[in-house]
C-alpha cells in the first residue's frame, strides 16, 4: 500500500500515457468547460453586483457619494439689533458653535461608536443622538442639528480629532444675546424656532429659523428677520472643507430703534424690585415710552436655543412672569378721581371755582359711603385732589352720572382705544363700564351706587398703567390725548399726532394746579424734599377683596412745561404714598439728573 501510495502519481501518469487521444481530447475538453463555467459564474456575479450598484442602486449611490463630497449649508441672518433712543443696544447678537450631524456618511453600526465618543464631550445621552439619527435617516433629512453653543474646548477637541468623527461638523453661527438679561423682557420678547405649520406658511423660512414670539421681536419680526443664504462647500474624507463651491450671501435683518431710555428703564426695574407691580413712563408731548416694566420678569436668554417642555410649564408657573402687569387693568382707586375732575368740569355742571360740600360719609340706597380721614366742608377741586376726598367726588359723581365718566375717560385716552399703535401684541383687559357692561358681566342693573364707586375708581373700573400714565400726560401738555408708542420711527407720524381732548385749558390748569397741591402739602409730599423740581401728582389705594390693596401713584413733571408723565402700582403695596410713591420719585430723579435742562 505504502509503495502505491508513494507512486501512485507516476502510476496515473503512466495511465494518462495508456489513455487514446480521443480520451485525452474528451477530458481536456472537459476541463475546459468547467474553467469556462467558473470564469463566466465569477465574471457574472461581478456584473451583477456592478449592474446591481449602477442601475439599480446608482442614483442613489451617486446621491450619496455627491452628498459626502458636496454639502448645501445654510448661512443663517444676523437679526437686527434693538436699540434704545440714543442707540444704546438693548438686543444683540454673537458668535456661537453649533454641532451637525451628517447620518449618511456613516452606516448606523458606526454611528454607535461615534455616539459613544461625542456623549461626553458634548453630555447628550449616547441613546439620544442615535435616536436622532435614527429619525433623520427615516424621514430623508440630510444633515440634522445636534447641540447650541459649543464650548470653546470642546470645538478645539473636535477640530484636533476631525479624523474620529466622519459626519460631525462644528459650525459657527449668529445667536440672538440679551446683554440686559431680564431687561424690558416684556417689550422686547423673545425668540423660537419656528414650527411646522409656520414653515408651511411661511416658504422663505428655513429650518431652525427663529422668529418672534413676544413684544417687539414678534412684532417687528419681519424687519428683523432678514434672509437668509446658502453656501456650497466640498469636504474631504475628514469632513474638512477643501473649496466653496458657491455662496448665496444672507440678508442681515434691519435694526430697529425703540423710544425706551434705557437708564429709566434700568431705574424703574430697579426702583420696583421685586414686588408685583408695574412702573410706566411717557413724554407727555409725543406719547413715547420712556419706560415700561413689569415684574415678575424673564430672561430671554432661555428661548435662543429649544426649551423641554416641562422647563417651560414650570417657568409658566412662576407668578406669571410673562403677564406684562403695565398693560393689565387694575381698580385704579382714587388716582382715577383725575378722570372724574375732569368729566365733572367737561360735562359743562361744574366750573374750575365750583365748591361741593364734604363730610365724613354719604347714604345711597341704605349703604354708607364713607370719606377716607373726615370731612373737609365746602371744597373746589384743587383741594379735593390734594387731599382725595371720597365724599367730594361721590356727589360730582352723582351729579354728572356714569355716560359722562366713560365719556372723558375714553377722551384722556383709557378704554384700550390706543393700544393698537403701541406697536406690540396687546389683548386689553380694562374697563370703563357701561349700564350694558353690568348686565353682560353680572346680568345686573346699573344703580346709583354703581356711579358713586365708578368716581372714585372703585367697582367695576378697570385701568392699565399706561392709560392712567397717558390720562395723566393729557392734563401735563395741557389737554391732548397722546398715542403712547415704542418705535422711534413712529414719533411725530400723522397716526401718533396728539388729538386735542376737548378739556378748556381753564380746566385743565385746575386739574393740574390740585395735583401740584397733592405733591406740594397733600397725599404725595414726599416727593417734595428738594432732591427734584416740583412736580404735580395724585396717589391711589384701591381695595382688593380679601387682600391688601393695591398701591398707586401718577404723576407727571416738572409741575410747569412737563415733560414726563410717570404711573406706578405696587401690588398689595397698601397706601399709594407709602409703596407706589416712592417708585415714582426714584423714576423723577434718574430723569431730571439725566436732562438737567427740562427743570
Amino acid at each position: 500500500m505504502v509503495r502505491e501510495f508513494s507512486f501512485s502519481f507516476g502510476f496515473r501518469k503512466i495511465e494518462d500515457n495508456n489513455l487514446s487521444d480521443q480520451e485525452r481530447q474528451s477530458r481536456s475538453m472537459y476541463r475546459a468547460i468547467l474553467i469556462m463555467l467558473l470564469t463566466t459564474t465569477a465574471i457574472g456575479l461581478q456584473v451583477s453586483r456592478l449592474a446591481q450598484l449602477q442601475l439599480v442602486d446608482g442614483k442613489e449611490n451617486r446621491q450619496r457619494a455627491e452628498n459626502n463630497r458636496i454639502r448645501p449649508i445654510p448661512v443663517p441672518s444676523n437679526r437686527g439689533i434693538i436699540s434704545d433712543r440714543h442707540g444704546k443696544i438693548i438686543v444683540a447678537n454673537h458668535l456661537t458653535r453649533s454641532i451637525y450631524l451628517w447620518p449618511k456618511e456613516q452606516p448606523l453600526e458606526q454611528w454607535k461608536i461615534t455616539a459613544a465618543k461625542l456623549s461626553p464631550l458634548l453630555n447628550i445621552p449616547a441613546e439620544q443622538i442615535l435616536k436622532k439619527l435614527a429619525e433623520a435617516i427615516e424621514v430623508g433629512e440630510r444633515n440634522i442639528h445636534l447641540s447650541y453653543e459649543v464650548s470653546r474646548d470642546t470645538f478645539v477637541t473636535l477640530q484636533e480629532r476631525a479624523a474620529e468623527f466622519p459626519g460631525v461638523e462644528v459650525r459657527a453661527e449668529s445667536s440672538r444675546y440679551y446683554p440686559h438679561g431680564q431687561l424690558a423682557a416684556h417689550l422686547i420678547g423673545y425668540i423660537g424656532e419656528a414650527t411646522l405649520e409656520e414653515l408651511n406658511a411661511n416658504p422663505e423660512y428655513k429650518m431652525r429659523m427663529m422668529v418672534g414670539r413676544l413684544g417687539v421681536e414678534a412684532s417687528a419680526n419681519d424687519r428683523l428677520a432678514g434672509k437668509w443664504g446658502q453656501r456650497l462647500i466640498e469636504v474631504n474624507a475628514e469632513n474638512r472643507e477643501i473649496r466653496n463651491l458657491g455662496e448665496i450671501s444672507p440678508q442681515g435683518g434691519q435694526p430697529v430703534q425703540l423710544t425706551l431710555d434705557l437708564d429709566l428703564q434700568k431705574t424703574a426695574e430697579r426702583a420696583l424690585g421685586f414686588r408685583r407691580g408695574a412702573v410706566v413712563a411717557l413724554d407727555v408731548n409725543t406719547g413715547e415710552v420712556l419706560a415700561m416694566a413689569s415684574y415678575p420678569r424673564f430672561n430671554p436668554n432661555v428661548f435662543t436655543k429649544p426649551m423641554p417642555e416641562a422647563e417651560w410649564q414650570s417657568l409658566n408657573r412662576k407668578e406669571q412672569p410673562f403677564l406684562n402687569r403695565a398693560l393689565q387693568g387694575y381698580p385704579p382707586g382714587s388716582t382715577f378721581k383725575i378722570v372724574t375732575s375732569a368729566a365733572a368740569m367737561g360735562s359743562g355742571k361744574f366750573s374750575p371755582y365750583s365748591m361741593i360740600y364734604t363730610s365724613d360719609s354719604i347714604y345711597v340706597g341704605g349703604i354708607s359711603f364713607n370719606e377716607h380721614s373726615g370731612g373737609y366742608g365746602a371744597i373746589g377741586f384743587r383741594s379735593a385732589l390734594a387731599y382725595s376726598s371720597n365724599t367730594f367726588f361721590y356727589r360730582a359723581g352723582m351729579a354728572i352720572g356714569a355716560e359722562e365718566i366713560a365719556k372723558w375717560a375714553s377722551r384722556l385716552g383709557l378704554g384700550g382705544n390706543n393700544l393698537n399703535l403701541l406697536g406690540i401684541p396687546v389683548s386689553y383687559n380694562g374697563l370703563i363700564p357701561t349700564a350694558e357692561d353690568k348686565r353682560r358681566i353680572y346680568n345686573d342693573a346699573w344703580y346709583l351706587g354703581d356711579t358713586v364707586t365708578m368716581a372714585i375708581g372703585q367697582g367695576m373700573v378697570l385701568v392699565t398703567p399706561l392709560e392712567l400714565a397717558a390720562a395723566a400726560a393729557a392734563i401735563a401738555n395741557g389737554g391732548k390725548q397722546i398715542k403712547p408708542h415704542l418705535f422711534a420711527s413712529d414719533t411725530n407720524t400723522e397716526k401718533i399726532k396728539p388729538i386735542p381732548t376737548g378739556l378748556k385749558p381753564e380746566y385743565v390748569n385746575i386739574i393740574r394746579e390740585g395735583m401740584i397741591d397733592a405733591v406740594y402739602y397733600g397725599t404725595a409730599r414726599s416727593l417734595n424734599d428738594g432732591t427734584i423740581p416740583l412736580t404735580a401728582g395724585k396717589t391711589g389705594t384701591s381695595e382688593v377683596i380679601g387682600q391688601r390693596s393695591h398701591s398707586w401713584y401718577v404723576g407727571f413733571g416738572p409741575a410747569y412745561n412737563s415733560k414726563i408723565a410717570v404711573a406706578v402700582i405696587v401690588e398689595n403695596g397698601g397706601y399709594g404714598s407709602v409703596s407706589a410713591a416712592p417708585v415714582a420719585k426714584k423714576v423723577l430723579q434718574t430723569y431730571f439728573s439725566k436732562y438737567p435742562q427740562v427743570k
